[in-house]
């Protein structure tokens, strides 16, 4: 019976994890003394009012050319697409020895990790651009709307990247594993992460999660973000959303179950205002995390109804769905457009993601839909040989890879 149940977690944790891979935190294992959320005054009793965002559109030249000085250029290249999933923010405790660490190792990076990827892609000139903003529909002299590529209008010399998160849930195995628990709102009005360390103390951070590291980062450098654009949260269902448990769950539900979810929903609803409005979008990871190439039509189209009632209803409409495993839709997206995928196009979907070794995209000619790759910065590209020459337009693995925390395993460009 031990053994069954060991075997059914390790099923559980592979699940999550295939859907996951992480990021760093700064210096090596994370700071040793993180931004502290600084307290409310005397009397206080609602957050401060955060200062004003301003989000611009990249598909549209600025008047005369140039914006505060800076000469902006039309750009038709390669818009490039990195993925993370919730950072390592303890890696003492992600990396323990555990049946769990390996597969955090592969999928997953540090929060030190993370903040030197975002510090080499900006000294290499890449830009944040929405994904939502590098494609729309158009309408063809055939009188048929598809979906084109933009020309977007970018500082002269500038690079347009994408980041996009997976699973940003805050799973349940995540939490006794060196992960922040949430996000929450600080009296300053700011997004941070709420966890605890692992002597079990809370910890309140900006400094320990990918989300509040990039709205710190950006904040700092803010000629990263020129139009105000962060990053796509790919969401699933069956745990919450953003470490709030706002699921149903079909077993022993209970007047007193629905009554927190419900708490749990009004709890989020700030967090995703203010995710809004500060630049970040929200994406579909379906409710299940299934694997959309290999099921059913009647199992894709059940639990994406579940997705729509139960994450949809929080976080909006959304064109964007991210592929979980990187399956694609009936099993190949690019030489059919099966049921499944037209089903998927006729609720909304215009931007379908998988995962590969390039940022490659296709328009289809036969339904208005745009399908794409991103590529996956994590513990098994880190580690390859061709993973490091293929990412070196971004960064170099050898100055970004932290062998001092995670377990000792193969390095292929150290051989």
């Amino acid at each position: 019976m031990r053994r069954f149940f060991s075997m059914l977690l390790t099923a559980l944790l592979l699940f999550s994890l295939t859907a996951c891979g992480s990021a760093p935190a700064p210096g090596s294992s994370g700071p040793s003394q993180p931004e502290e959320q600084p307290s409310a005054e005397a009397g206080q009793e609602t957050p401060a009012q955060p200062e004003p965002y301003t989000i611009l559109d990249p598909t549209v030249m600025p008047e005369g050319g140039s914006r505060d000085g800076v000469t902006y250029a039309a750009y038709d290249g390669v818009v490039e697409h990195l993925f993370f999933h919730p950072v390592v923010a303890y890696p003492e405790l992600a990396f323990d020895g555990d049946y769990k660490s390996d597969g955090i190792d592969d999928w997953m990076v540090t929060a030190g990790e993370y903040l030197k990827i975002l510090e080499s892609v900006y000294e290499k000139g890449y830009i944040l651009v929405d994904i939502n903003d590098c494609w729309s529909e158009q309408t063809g002299e055939d009188g048929q709307v598809r979906m084109v590529k933009n020309t977007l209008y970018l500082p002269e010399g500038k690079q347009p990247l994408i980041l996009s998160y997976d699973d940003v849930n805050y799973y349940e195995y995540m939490l006794e594993n060196g992960f922040t628990y949430k996000l929450i709102l600080g009296e300053d009005g700011r997004l941070w992460s709420w966890g605890l360390d692992p002597e079990g103390n809370e910890v309140t951070s900006r400094d320990l999660d990918a989300v509040t590291i990039l709205d710190k980062f950006v904040e700092e450098h803010p000629d990263f973000s020129p139009f105000g654009a962060k990053g796509c949260l790919s969401l699933t269902g069956y745990e919450g959303v953003l470490g709030y448990r706002t699921q149903t769950d079909k077993d022993n539900w209970t007047a007193e179950r629905e009554a927190n979810r419900q708490k749990e929903i009004e709890a989020v609803k700030p967090i995703i205002a203010e995710l809004k409005r500060t630049g970040w979008t929200f994406g579909s990871h379906t409710w299940g995390h299934i694997s959309l190439n290999t099921r059913t039509y009647e199992t894709v189209t059940a639990d994406m109804q579940k997705w729509f009632d139960e994450v949809g209803s929080l976080v909006g409409e959304t064109q964007v769905l991210f592929y979980p495993f990187g399956g694609r839709l009936d099993g190949d997206d690019v030489q059919q457009t099966g049921p499944a995928f037209q089903w998927m196009q006729q609720q909304g979907f215009r931007i379908f993601c998988s995962v590969g070794i390039d940022s490659w995209s296709k328009c289809k000619s036969d339904i208005s839909a745009v399908i794409c790759d991103r590529l996956h910065p994590d513990g098994t590209t880190l580690r390859s040989a061709k993973g490091r020459e293929r990412y070196m337009k971004f960064y170099d693995a050898k100055d970004i890879l932290d062998l001092s925390v995670r377990p000792q395993r193969e390095v292929g460009w150290q051989s």
